[in-house]
């Protein structure tokens, strides 16, 4: 069973805890993580680039001139996609890019990509992270006492708190989840992940 150890707001080590086998001690599933963060970018992609054919362009209802005769080549619409402000062949046409894999597969995902973190050593547990005010100085500030700087952080919470939320909303490199609402994708794309023991409680309750 990994053990990490915990850590109060001033970066003080004052214990250690227990992370479940199930969550944080699995072997790192390849596919899983790999169909998981595809189907992730894939559902993000809006899919309304659009570009118009010959029939859709403004104009060219006329032929531009007769069919013989003339030494020039022959035409049947100045919006033929050969001319300039024609219309575009096999160009992009809306559709839909959303595609969905197993709730297991991606129960997987995320346990694997919680199982890196804690191999890696860049799972950090706070013993506490609540925060009298909204203020982004004194978040920045916690984390520099725990040693991350300028890294991409992903902190969960165990549920929503404004206070922590928006402290951390002005920083270009910290992003805040529930443990709820966790996702392969935001775990890997995060070199450090901070959590509270209640967090890690709620992420062990919700995903073992």
């Amino acid at each position: 069973m990994p053990t990490v150890a915990v850590y109060n707001k001033e970066g003080a080590r004052v214990g250690e805890i227990e992370l479940s086998e199930a969550v944080f001690g699995q072997e790192v599933h390849a596919t899983a993580l790999y169909e998981t963060v595809n189907m992730y970018l894939a559902n993000q992609r809006q899919g309304t680039v659009a570009t118009k054919t010959r029939g859709e362009v403004r104009g060219g209802g006329r032929k531009p001139w007769r069919q013989k005769g003339t030494g020039r080549a022959r035409h049947g619409s100045i919006r033929s996609p050969l001319w300039v402000g024609g219309g575009t062949v096999f160009g992009p046409q809306p559709r839909e890019y959303r595609y969905a894999v197993p709730k297991k597969v991606r129960r997987l995902a995320l346990v694997s990509a919680l199982s890196d973190k804690v191999k890696k050593g860049h799972l950090v547990v706070l013993d506490d992270l609540a925060l009298p005010a909204p203020r982004t100085k004194e978040m920045s500030s916690l984390l520099d006492r725990i040693g991350i700087k300028g890294e991409k952080t992903l902190i969960v919470l165990p549920k929503q708190d404004r206070n922590v939320e928006l402290s951390a909303r002005n920083l270009p490199e910290v992003k805040t989840a529930r443990a709820d609402d966790l996702n392969a994708y935001e775990v890997m794309a995060s070199q450090r992940l901070v959590m509270t023991r209640e967090a890690v409680a709620r992420v062990e309750e919700v995903w073992a």
